[in-house]
Parts: structure tokens; sequence; C-alpha cells
């Protein structure tokens, strides 16, 4: 285990970063609770590792965002394979919509919204990407090492998104 100097030294370093991955995990999750035991996940994840962890010039938060991208991902692919329940009521309304499909207007007034919704029907994958690029500019190469991904999947899954 950690000794206290390393403690404080990981909330010294960490714990500043906090705002950040809570709005990024918020915006993966879509979820105030999810969100936060996500991050919660991901800082008891880097405190257990940040023994092994080197620290560089270009700091902690890509780490960190990493740790954070991938306990998600491994909720999402976890979650994916259990079964899932659907009451009544959503089965008459996704039946509704299928029988009245109509191209939709813009509402300026509602541009939030439905960005917002356009964002929470893209896949993780695509998400992330985007949410990195938009959000907090990072560059191609910043997310690629983030998400441990080929700098050409990063351009084609931003492109797609």
């Amino acid at each position: 285990m950690m000794d206290p100097k390393g403690r404080n030294t990981f909330e010294a370093v960490a714990m500043p970063h906090l705002p950040l991955l809570y709005r990024v995990a918020r915006r993966l999750t879509r979820d105030d609770h999810h969100a936060e035991d996500l991050v919660q996940e991901t800082y008891l994840k880097a405190y257990r590792a940040f023994n092994s962890f080197e620290l560089r010039s270009f700091g902690i938060k890509p780490w960190l965002l990493k740790i954070l991208n991938n306990t998600f991902l491994n909720r999402q692919a976890k979650e994916s394979r259990g079964p899932r329940s659907v009451d009544h009521s959503t089965l008459e309304e996704t039946h509704a919509a299928d029988e009245t499909v109509s191209v939709p207007e813009l509402d300026l007034e509602h541009v939030d919204e439905e960005l917002k919704a356009a964002l929470d029907g893209l896949s993780p994958d695509f998400r992330s990407v985007l949410l990195l690029w938009a959000t907090m500019e990072l560059s191609y190469q910043e997310i690629a090492d983030i998400l441990g991904l080929p700098i050409g999947t990063v351009m084609s899954r931003l492109h797609r998104a």
C-alpha cells in the first residue's frame, strides 16, 4: 500500500482534475449517479496503481482520462451481456414510433436539447472521441494516447460522429 507521503502526492496531482473527470463521466453515462460511481471507481483504480505511474511533463490528466474511459467501456460491455427488462409502456411507445416516422424540423429554441440527444444517441466509442475533442480541445494524438487507439481511428471516429 502507499505511504502517507505517496497519498499526499496522489491527492496533490490527481484531485484538481475531479471536476473535469466528473463532467466527462456525466456526458458518457448521461446520469449523475452513474457518473459519480464511475469517477469514484476511476480514482480508486488510479490510487491503487499510482506507485507504478510515472509523472511526466504533461501531467496526470491523460492517465486519469484513460482509466475513466476504460472503466466506462468495461462497464458498458458487462451491461450489454446481461439481460434487460422492458416495461409494457416502452414497448407500446416503440411500436407507435415505428408507425409514425417523420423528418424532424429544427427548432432553434431547443437546439441544445437536440444536440444533447444527438450526443446521447452516439455509441460510446464515437461519443468518447467527440467529447474529448470538442469539450477538452485535445489533439488527435492526445485522444489516441488516452483511448489507446491509432490516430487514424480517432480521426475516422471523429468524422463519423
